[in-house]
Parts: C-alpha cells; structure tokens; sequence
C-alpha cells in the first residue's frame, strides 16, 4: 500500500480564469455542505428520516500583502450598475503545490465574482505589512487530486 504524503499548507496559488492574479499568504472556504432536511414518518417514533437538501459553498477569502490593482478592478466591476451593465463572472483554481512545484491537489471554483474588498488597516503603532483581503461568491466547487 502506498503511503499518503502530507503537504504544507503554506505552498500555493490562486488563478482566475487561467491567469495567476496575485500571489496570497493566506486562502479559506474551500468549504461545500448540504442542508439536512428533516423529515418524520407517520407511525415511525423510533427515528427520523433525514433527507439531502441544497448544496452550500462558502465564500473564498483570500488575504495578501496589498499590491497592485487587477483585482481592484474585477471588483469594480461588479459595482458599476450603469445601463446595460452585464455582471462579469469567472472562473479559477485553488492550487496546492507538493515537492517539485508539482501541482497535488486543486479545488476549481465557477461562475465567480468578487462580493468582497477590505483594504489595510493602517495603525503608526504596529510593525506590519499592509493586507488585503478578497471575497469570492461562487456556485460551485470541484475537488482535483493531482495535476
């Protein structure tokens, strides 16, 4: 039998539509969870059926060391209601990298937008780098073993 290897959870990227946007310190919400439907049966008191409801994925959050705009931008984008204005959605691919910069597992994630900007706190007092963070809405999540 062969042995499952561990990899660090610091070595990885984030793409959107194909495209490496920025380099993150940190990524959470690869998270997908299915509603519980509780249903009783007539003259069954000794359990109670409990049904697949609706499939929920949480919001990516990605946190990096503010730098550069693209991302800035994708977000605009989705605030810009003049007339005729069409919502721009994307695709992308969480990556986990093992030894050799050989991609081990990736979660792709479709039909996206960013709901979500929150810029640097800026404090005189502390000694840190500025971070930015960005959230994902998405309607799906795709799990990827290997490359």
């Amino acid at each position: 039998m062969a042995r499952r290897e561990a990899y660090g959870v610091y070595h990885f990227a984030v793409e959107i539509d194909g495209i490496q946007e920025a380099y993150f310190r940190s990524c959470s919400g690869l998270t997908s969870e299915a509603e519980v439907v509780p249903v009783q049966e007539g003259g069954l008191n000794t359990t109670e059926h409990k049904l697949i409801g609706r499939t929920k994925f949480s919001n990516l959050v990605l946190k990096q060391g503010f730098a550069g705009g693209s991302l800035w931008a994708k977000r605009q984008s989705v605030v810009n209601d003049e007339p005729g204005f069409k919502l721009q959605r994307f695709n992308g691919t969480v990556i986990q990298f093992g030894p050799g910069q050989k991609r081990a597992h990736s979660w792709q994630f479709t039909n996206a937008w960013i709901c979500k900007w929150e810029g640097p706190e800026f404090d005189a007092s502390k000694n840190e780098i500025s971070i930015e963070t960005i959230e994902i809405a998405h309607e799906g999540l795709i799990y990827k073993a290997g490359g």
